[in-house]
C-alpha cells in the first residue's frame, strides 16, 4: 500500500518523505523564500511548505486580547498574536513563483491553506494538502481539502484520539489517501518536551486506522524522535526549516537549519538500509563471517577406513567449510562408517561416509 506525490510513493518500506516546513522563516522576503527552497533541496528535503493564511482570516484580535492569560510561546512576542500573524503571513501573489522554484529545485510544493478559499486558491499547486493541527476540529475546511481528490495531511497535535477519528472520517468521506502526523504542538523547543512526545500513539494509529499512512511533525531542535518515529512506522517527516536558529521571528528558534537538517536526512537513510526487510538470512556482508567463526566437526583421533564414529571421535572447531557438517549433526552421525583413513584435526566431510543402505 502506497501513496503518490508527483510520481513519487511513498508508504510502508519506502524511502521516508522529508517536508521541510518553511512556514513564516522566509521573514517577508520573496528572494530568501526562494534561496531557503534551493537549500531544502540541498539539505534532503523532498517537499517545502509553506503556509496561506492573512491574519484576519485565522485569529481574532479581540479574542487574544481578551485571554486573561497565554501561557504558550506566544507570550514572549513583542507584538500582538494578530499583528505577528499579519507580518507573517505570505503574500499570496508569490504563489506561482514560488511553484516554479520548487519544480526548478526539484522538490514538491505544499502549504497549509488556512481559509476555504485559500483551499481554492491553492489547489492548483500542491498534489496534497496538510491540515495544521489547530484546524483537526475545523471539520469544513477538512471536508473542503479532501474534496479536491488529493492526498490529506492531518497534523494530531493538542488532540484526542475521538477528535482524530472523527477529523480522519471526514476526509474519507472522499476516498483520499489520508496521513496522521503524530504531532506534540508546542513550539518552546524543550528538553522536557521529550516526555510529551508520545510517539507510541503511532502505534495506536495503525491499530485503529490500518488504512491511514503515518507521519511524524516535530518541532525538537533534534532528530533522535525522528528516528523512533520511523522506526515505529512513519513514512513522512516534517520539520519547520530556517537558514538561521538565531533569526528573531515566530518560527526560527524550533527549526533546523541546512546542517542539521542533511543529518537528519542521512541518519534515517542509514536507519531504513538498517531496518532492511524482515527476512532474516545470512547477509552477503557475514558470508566470510559464517566460515571462520562457525564451528564444524573435526576428527578428534586417527581413524581407519571402516571405523564406526563415536561421539568421542568427533570435536567441534572452527572453521566451518562448505561440505562440513554443523555442530548439531553430530548425534545422527554417530554410528555411522567412515569410508577412508582420517587423521586427526581432519574436518569430516560429507563425502567420508558410507552411505546408507550400501
Amino acid at each position: 500500500m502506497y501513496l503518490e506525490l508527483n510520481n513519487r510513493k511513498i508508504g510502508k518500506n519506502l524511502p521516508v518523505y522529508f517536508i521541510a516546513e518553511i512556514g513564516s522563516n522566509f521573514d517577508g522576503d520573496l528572494v530568501k523564500a526562494k534561496k531557503l527552497i534551493w537549500l531544502a533541496k540541498e539539505s534532503g528535503a523532498n517537499a517545502v511548505k509553506f503556509q496561506h493564511y492573512t491574519a484576519e482570516s485565522l485569529v481574532s484580535d479581540h479574542g487574544f486580547s481578551m485571554l486573561e492569560e497565554n501561557s504558550t510561546h506566544q507570550k514572549n512576542w513583542s507584538a500582538s498574536v494578530f499583528e505577528v500573524y499579519d507580518k507573517a503571513s505570505l503574500d499570496r501573489t508569490w504563489t506561482s513563483e514560488l511553484k516554479k522554484e520548487c519544480d526548478s529545485a526539484g522538490v514538491d510544493f505544499l502549504t497549509s491553506p488556512y481559509s476555504e478559499s485559500l483551499v481554492d486558491y491553492v489547489d492548483e499547486f500542491v498534489p496534497a494538502f496538510k491540515v495544521g493541527s489547530g484546524d483537526i476540529t475545523f471539520h469544513k475546511i477538512i471536508k473542503k481539502m479532501a474534496s479536491k481528490g488529493k492526498p490529506l495531511l492531518i497534523a494530531t497535535g493538542a488532540s484526542e484520539l475521538g477528535e482524530v477519528r472523527l477529523a480522519y472520517e471526514c476526509a474519507k468521506e472522499f476516498g483520499v489517501p489520508v496521513v496522521l502526523l503524530q504531532c506534540n504542538t508546542n513550539y518552546t523547543a524543550k528538553k522536557e518536551n521529550y516526555k510529551c512526545l508520545n510517539l507510541n500513539v503511532l502505534k495506536t494509529y495503525s491499530e485503529c486506522f490500518p488504512e491511514a499512512f503515518l507521519g511524524i511533525s516535530d518541532h525538537m531542535p533534534g532528530h533522535t524522535e525522528v528516528i523512533a518515529a520511523v522506526t515505529l512506522g512513519a513514512c513522512i517527516v516534517e520539520k519547520h526549516f530556517t537558514d538561521n536558529v538565531e533569526n528573531s521571528g515566530p518560527d526560527h528558534s524550533f527549526a533546523l537549519d541546512p546542517k542539521t537538517f542533511s543529518r537528519m536526512v542521512d541518519d534515517v537513510r542509514n536507519l531504513e538500509l538498517a531496518l532492511g526487510d524482515g527476512i532474516k538470512r545470512v547477509e552477503e556482508n557475514e558470508a566470510g563471517t559464517a566460515v571462520v567463526q562457525r564451528r564444524g566437526l573435526y576428527i578428534a583421533r586417527d581413524l581407519e577406513k571402516g571405523n564406526v564414529l563415536t561421539a568421542n571421535d568427533l570435536v567441534a572447531l572452527r572453521p566451518f567449510a562448505e561440505g562440513m557438517f554443523p555442530p548439531y549433526a553430530e548425534q545422527q552421525l554417530v554410528g555411522q562408517v567412515v569410508n577412508r583413513s582420517l587423521n586427526c584435526g581432519e574436518a569430516l566431510m560429507s563425502d567420508f561416509l558410507v552411505e546408507q543402505g550400501s
